[in-house]
């Protein structure tokens, strides 16, 4: 059979950290590459009461559910929410497989061949993967610790008329920074001056580390989820399991009901069981108590990846401290790229996200994302070692060439 595949497979590339992912299998590599959260911490017994709850209902668990999702679980996450500021009642949201699939959705009813989306410098990889198969075109903005550059962010409205922005500025996978308040609300009135919509991703921001109040959510600068110039999308991944593939996403009425009739053609309803499961895990469950365990065990282990990296003392490498998420954004010498670095690095036995995946334009090849949640404290200091003999190895290397 000679297959006649479309001219949008040559779109689907290979995710670098699934690739990565599939290298440790099965070997004695220390991965601080997968964006992980902890199976240590994952509520089992909680999960296992909610599903005998669940099944305790009769046979109809079992059945077709809405395409929107299980009206008591969106109720549920509408009352979390706006203990968030964001209030969004259950007409306004639904449930995606993963918000993964709530960025794909929106993509797919908002966004042509040729149509620009506008993000961060650099990104969420798997977004680009999705704008990619959608064959929009990317153009990064320009920004830094405190999130997207105002000016160079309306410069390219201008230059681009995009469809959309695409941001995740609550403790941003690859580089844990934190927007400020005031790139928050600037970003939000560019975006309504220009009437440009904002796609807000938000999976960690519940990861917040050392108190304090939460920075609000740029959706929840927006005021009432109708007419709001925001559509935000999060997940119970990070803080319930990512087996449960379960997320969620708000924004105007309108909106929502395209996304739901596209969710449609695409899978019918995501998992009514694994939806009934979390509704019951809200409702039996200490799940604020939960994501203060989870909060102060990453911290530390966040606090413990930050102090091998001072202690390696490696000329002319830089990193942001996070204020949350699940990451550290590491900076190395111009002259490192990072994917041969990987090389030397899974020879010695440790793996990281060499930095130029993410970028959705002029990669900046001698970055590194590394996850701190997944690995204890030993192994994490076995990976450093190992980590310093890959560098050492890669300069050796490079001075004799």
């Amino acid at each position: 059979m000679k297959y006649r595949f479309s001219e949008t497979i040559d779109s689907f590339k290979s995710s670098a950290v699934r690739e990565i992912l599939k290298l440790t299998q099965g070997r004695s590599i220390i991965s601080l590459a997968g964006g992980l959260p902890n199976e240590q911490y994952f509520p089992v017994d909680a999960v296992r009461d909610a599903f005998a709850r669940v099944f305790e209902r009769g046979n109809g668990v079992l059945q077709y559910g809405l395409t929107e999702g299980f009206t008591p679980l969106r109720e549920s996450i509408s009352k979390h929410l706006s203990r968030k500021g964001i209030h969004a009642g259950v007409d306004n949201m639904l449930l995606t497989t993963g918000s993964q699939q709530a960025i794909d959705l929106l993509t797919k009813i908002y966004v042509d061949p040729g149509d620009v989306i506008l993000v961060e410098k650099p990104t969420y990889l798997a977004a680009i993967q999705v704008f990619q198969s959608h064959k929009a075109k990317l153009v990064s903005v320009d920004g830094d610790a405190d999130g997207m550059n105002p000016e160079d962010l309306e410069r390219k409205i201008k230059q681009h008329q995009p469809k959309f922005i695409y941001v995740i500025p609550t403790f941003a996978n690859p580089t844990g920074k934190a927007w400020s308040l005031e790139r928050r609300q600037s970003t939000l009135d560019i975006c309504k001056r220009n009437n440009v919509l904002i796609l807000e991703d938000d999976p960690y921001g519940e990861l917040r580390f050392g108190g304090g109040e939460p920075l609000p959510s740029i959706f929840s600068l927006g005021g009432e989820a109708n007419g709001n110039p925001v559509v935000y999308t999060s997940t119970f991944s990070k803080i319930v399991a990512p087996a449960l593939r379960t997320g969620w996403v708000v924004g105007d009425q309108e909106v929502i009901r395209h996304m739901a009739r596209a969710k449609q053609a695409a899978d019918l309803h995501s998992s009514t069981m694994d939806q009934q499961a979390i509704y019951e895990i809200f409702e039996n469950f200490d799940i604020y108590g939960h994501i203060d365990l989870i909060r102060t065990q990453y911290e530390l282990r966040m606090r413990d990846m930050i102090g091998l990296l001072q202690a390696q003392n490696w000329e002319g490498v830089r990193w942001l401290k996070p204020k949350g998420g699940m990451f550290i954004w590491v900076e190395m010498p111009a002259h490192i790229d990072t994917s041969e670095l990987m090389k030397f690095a899974v020879e010695e036995g440790v793996a990281f996200v060499p930095g130029a995946s993410f970028y959705a334009d002029e990669p900046q090849t001698n970055t590194m994302r590394l996850n701190f949640t997944h690995t204890d404290s030993e192994d994490m200091k076995v990976a450093f070692e190992r980590l310093d003999r890959a560098i050492k190895r890669f300069q050796s290397a490079a001075v004799r060439s």
